[in-house]
């Protein structure tokens, strides 16, 4: 058993429901190293975040190459185990989306979210036999590499409105029928709602979690088993870029710039 094998099955073991694994998504390896300094158990990618900056809008835009390229520096960033969100496997076929996870296990990824929402101007979300054809085909890639690789089946109901509990769970079913380990529900963290997924999906629930939002404890009595920041660390890190910069070109003042990481521990940290 090599190390990669390793760490996979420990990234799975991290998903315990009512004990979540908490993770604040990086979307560089400068961003992987601080997250893992403060004492994550394990590093996620943020699409949006990784998009951005790599100068592309997030929703399948970004090239497939500069998205494994990303996430082979975060591995080398960190000795935590890394989960790449891969949005919807930057591929049009199945086919092509085992070849995105070829490349991620190669990278040095234990771990997957791969989402059913369209980006193409169609339909808002995959029909649900295209998206199991597509989900078949990501277990079967990580199988054949010999890794176990992760698989956390995003659920974009919530998210796009078009769908509540019991649409969710219909599809949650079949995801996980097609392979899926996990699910994962962004765009509602109501008690009530959390709760009810929690009773009616028979694998580690993943919720999306920021300002608003219940407390991690709260969602660990409620049974979730993962929680994600998304791209909400990277929104806030460039909403200090924004408004130090509109501070600097408006009064020519410079307060935003209080409180910034100390250069020399920041860089100390960069030395590994």
């Amino acid at each position: 058993m090599n190390d990669h094998h390793t760490r996979a099955l420990h990234f799975r073991s991290l998903h315990v429901p009512g004990e979540p694994l908490i993770l604040v998504n990086a979307w560089d390896a400068a961003s992987a190293r601080i997250i893992a300094a403060a004492g994550a158990r394990a590093v996620a990618t943020t699409s949006a975040g990784v998009a951005w900056s790599l100068g592309a809008p997030d929703g399948d835009a970004l090239g497939r190459d500069a998205a494994i390229d990303l996430v082979g520096r975060v591995v080398a960033a960190v000795p935590l185990p890394v989960t790449a969100d891969i949005e919807s496997g930057y591929g049009h076929t199945p086919d092509e989306v085992a070849t995105t996870v070829r490349a991620v296990v190669a990278a040095g990824a234990v771990g997957v979210n791969v989402e059913d929402a369209r980006h193409d101007g169609g339909t808002p979300l995959r029909a649900v036999d295209e998206q199991c054809a597509r989900l078949s085909a990501v277990r079967k890639a990580a199988d054949h590499a010999g890794v176990p690789l992760y698989v956390n089946a995003r659920v974009d109901t919530f998210l796009r409105g078009v769908g509540g509990v019991e649409e969710t769970v219909s599809r949650a079913h079949a995801y996980l029928a097609a392979g899926a380990d996990g699910v994962f529900v962004p765009g509602t963290v109501d008690p009530a709602t959390v709760a009810a997924l929690v009773a009616a999906i028979p694998a580690p629930l993943n919720v999306l979690a920021g300002p608003g939002a219940p407390p991690v404890p709260e969602l660990a009595r409620l049974g979730v088993a993962r929680v994600s920041l998304g791209s909400a660390v990277a929104e806030a890190a460039y909403a200090v870029a924004r408004r130090a910069a509109e501070e600097a070109f408006g009064a020519g003042t410079y307060d935003t710039l209080a409180g910034a990481f100390d250069y020399g521990a920041l860089n100390a940290l960069m030395r590994g």
